[in-house]
C-alpha cells in the first residue's frame, strides 16, 4: 500500500528517512534557544520560529503535504512535543479538532472558542478537519519504550466523535504504534482517534507536529492563523 492509499484507508503513514540530520540540528538548536513560552509538554506556535518556518514550508514535507491535500496546501500551526524523564505525560484517546483561527465569528458547528496565547482558537466541525493533514517530524527515534503515538486504523473517516464513542472504539479496534527513526515523519490525519503513553526510559521523545491546511479559508469562511 502506498502512503497516500495508507493515510487515505488508514488515516496514518509512517515515512522514514524524510528529513535530514542538518535540517534537524538546527531545529532542535532554534527550539533550545527560543524565548516563546514553553509548557511541560513542549512548546506551543513553534511556526514563529525560522528553522521550524523554514523545515515545513520548502522541501520534502511541503511536498508529502501537497501529495496528500492538493497544490496549495500550506504549514498554519507547529507544536513541539517534548516527552521525557522529567517531562512526562500520557494522553488518553482522543481526537485533535481545535484550530487557530485569524478571528472569532460565531459559525454552527464552530465551538467551543478559546484564547491560547492571543490566538483564537475553536474546536472544528469535520468538514474543515477534513481539509487538514499533521506531519509529525521525529526529532528523536520513537520506539516502544518511549511513549510513541498509537492510533485506532480507519477513525478518522468517523467525523467527530464523543467521548463515549471514542472510548467504544478502543475497545472494539486493535491500536497501532507509530514507531519511526529519527528523521522520520508520521503522516495523520486530525480525526484519527489516537494516544500516547508515558516513557518507560530516560532518553527524549521529541517530535514537532506541524499542521498543514488545503487552503487558508476554510469552510463558512474561516481563516486559519499562522501558529
Amino acid at each position: 500500500m502506498s502512503n497516500l492509499d495508507s493515510i487515505k484507508e488508514r488515516g496514518f503513514a509512517v515515512v522514514p528517512a524524510t528529513v535530514g540530520r542538518k535540517e534537524i540540528e538546527r531545529v532542535l538548536g532554534e527550539l533550545g534557544r527560543t524565548e516563546l513560552p514553553r509548557s511541560r509538554a513542549g512548546l506551543r506556535h513553534a511556526m514563529r520560529l525560522a528553522a521550524v518556518s523554514e523545515i515545513a514550508g520548502t522541501g520534502p514535507l511541503l511536498a508529502m503535504a501537497r501529495e496528500i491535500l492538493g497544490k496549495g496546501a500550506f504549514p498554519f500551526r507547529a507544536t513541539l512535543f517534548d516527552k521525557s524523564a522529567t517531562a512526562n505525560w500520557l494522553v488518553v484517546w482522543h481526537q485533535d479538532t481545535a484550530l487557530p483561527l485569524k478571528e472569532r465569528r460565531e459559525k454552527t458547528g464552530w465551538g467551543p472558542w478559546s484564547v491560547k496565547e492571543g490566538v483564537n482558537y475553536a474546536h472544528a466541525p469535520a468538514s474543515a478537519l477534513e481539509q487538514v493533514v499533521a506531519l509529525r517530524v521525529h526529532l528523536d527515534d520513537s520506539t516502544s519504550e518511549n511513549g510513541p503515538l498509537r492510533v485506532l486504523p480507519g477513525t478518522h473517516t468517523l467525523g467527530v466523535l464523543t467521548d463515549e464513542q471514542i472510548h467504544g472504539l478502543s475497545e472494539k479496534i486493535a491500536e497501532v504504534e507509530c514507531l519511526a527513526p529519527r528523521g522520520g515523519v508520521l503522516a495523520m490525519r486530525p480525526l484519527i482517534v489516537h494516544a500516547s503513553s508515558k516513557s518507560r526510559i530516560e532518553t527524549p521523545r521529541r517530535v514537532l507536529h506541524i499542521e498543514y491546511a488545503r487552503r487558508s479559508v476554510l469552510f463558512d469562511g474561516l481563516e486559519v492563523a499562522i501558529a
